[in-house]
């Protein structure tokens, strides 16, 4: 695959954080933006594809209401629901 340089400008804070990351990771800028960039080519449900929401699919009842869970919480927890002050 042929390639090719490219510039970008970005705020030095975010930089340093990027070449954080990418060191953290044991990888480099080009390696994490060029996965960045094949990522836009992909189909959009790449989140449904993500091993925690494939392992979560499906656990709640497709009739479940928020106000459900927050009765839930506040039985629970005695956490009083969002909104009820």
């Amino acid at each position: 695959m042929e390639q090719t340089k490219l510039t970008v400008r970005v705020p030095r804070g975010l930089l340093d954080g990027a070449k954080r990351y990418a060191r953290e990771h044991n990888t480099s800028l080009t390696r994490l933006v060029s996965a960045y960039l094949r990522q836009l080519n992909e189909p959009s449900d790449h989140l449904a594809q993500a091993p925690t929401v494939r392992r979560l699919s499906g656990i709640l009842s497709p009739d479940a209401l928020v106000a459900d869970y927050h009765a839930y919480l506040e039985e629970k927890y005695g956490i009083p629901a969002p909104g009820s002050d």
